[in-house]
């Protein structure tokens, strides 16, 4: 009776066992399946979240003055976002491009001319004697000169309309991201609700709002105070060089707005553009010029304090790898999303490590 017993205990148990492993194979399989057709629209997924979460109280807070109509106030801060991304990549485009055709045209008419390098050229440190005798070269035969650097100067075309490329590309994923976070706006409150059951189903339901809140937070922070911030300069640098008449000017700022998100500054690109505008300008635009690439180079220390949210304080260092790494991953796109995805993450650990951390307060009905 025993060993009946028995075998009936482990038949049961063998059984059990072998739809238990069959429910998990499924359920294995079922997700990658489900990863394999969400995968190419990860990054824009991810992206929609960000934007919807960083724009939630600007809708909370437009919806009553328009009246209640929640889909007018969606509709304007979808515009809004669209106008912000698409014009700057608008214009780097068409400077880049029109620079390269009106540079084509006069090469294929014989008509382009380089004048002379100005007395200060040569004095400029470190580069100045070579900048200035290729330079002069150049203003003297053109076309040698081009024939001697074809191969830099190919290189050059080609990396400028590759990053041309890339910031319409961007600008399209954008343009989408934005359209799907003001669909989101309407689902908030079931989102919020769904964030707190699958934290609990971490760290259980008492801290389950806790770390949903502290999510919410930590993107806000960093949607405002990383790339808000670099959006704001990369906007005031293309302003003040189309002002100035530098050549590229949205080409200059979009490279000051990945400088900028990376947390470097946009004096890197404004200083070597200010000595050059000494150059020729008159001294009193050209010190205008220098004062504002300095104002708008450290305006981040003003503006951080005022963007970037209390009871967050994610090291930059943080965020910095974050961007590089999601450049290197996905492209632009990973270079916004990156440092607002290891931002998050790495709060969450923070937090989920020491339970004593004063926690974020409950913030009921965001998203």
């Amino acid at each position: 009776m025993t060993d009946s017993g028995n075998s009936g205990v482990d038949r049961k148990y063998l059984a059990n066992s072998l739809a238990s492993f069959l429910q998990i194979g499924a359920l294995v399989i079922m997700a990658y399946w489900c990863y394999t057709i969400v995968s190419p629209f990860s990054s824009i997924i991810i992206w929609s979240l960000i934007l919807s979460i960083a724009l939630y109280p600007a809708y909370v807070a437009l919806t009553p003055r328009l009246g209640g109509r929640k889909k007018l106030s969606a509709t304007i801060l979808v515009l809004l976002g669209l106008a912000v991304i698409v014009i700057p990549a608008g214009l780097i485009a068409e400077s880049t491009l029109g620079a390269l055709q009106e540079l084509g045209a006069q090469l294929d008419a014989g008509t382009a001319k380089i004048p002379p390098p100005p007395d200060g050229v040569a004095e400029w440190p470190l580069i100045g004697e070579q900048v200035d005798q290729t330079w002069a070269a150049a203003a003297q035969n053109l076309d040698a000169t081009i024939e001697k650097y074809e191969p830099q100067l190919r290189t050059l075309i080609q990396q400028a309309l590759l990053f041309t490329g890339r910031a319409v590309g961007f600008a399209l994923q954008f343009a989408v991201a934005i359209i799907i976070a003001g669909v989101l706006f309407s689902t908030a409150a079931g989102g919020h609700t769904l964030s707190r059951n699958v934290m609990s189903g971490f760290v259980g339901p008492e801290r389950g709002l806790a770390f949903t809140n502290l999510a919410i937070m930590t993107i806000r922070s960093v949607a405002k105070g990383v790339l808000g911030v670099a959006l704001i300069q990369a906007g005031l640098s293309a302003i003040g060089l189309s002002i100035a008449g530098v050549p590229g000017a949205g080409i200059w700022a979009g490279i000051i707005l990945v400088l900028a998100i990376v947390q470097l500054p946009p004096l890197l690109v404004f200083g070597p553009i200010a000595a050059w505008y000494f150059t020729f300008a008159e001294p009193i635009p050209a010190t205008v010029f220098l004062v504002f690439a300095i104002v708008v180079s450290f305006s981040d220390t003003v503006l951080k304090p005022l963007l970037l949210g209390r009871g967050v304080e994610t090291p930059m260092l943080v965020i910095l790898i974050g961007a590089i790494g999601g450049a290197m991953t996905t492209g632009i796109m990973g270079l916004f999303e990156g440092a607002v995805v290891l931002a998050l993450g790495y709060e969450l650990f923070i937090a989920w490590i020491a339970p004593a951390r004063n926690e974020a307060p409950p913030e009921s009905g965001d998203a």
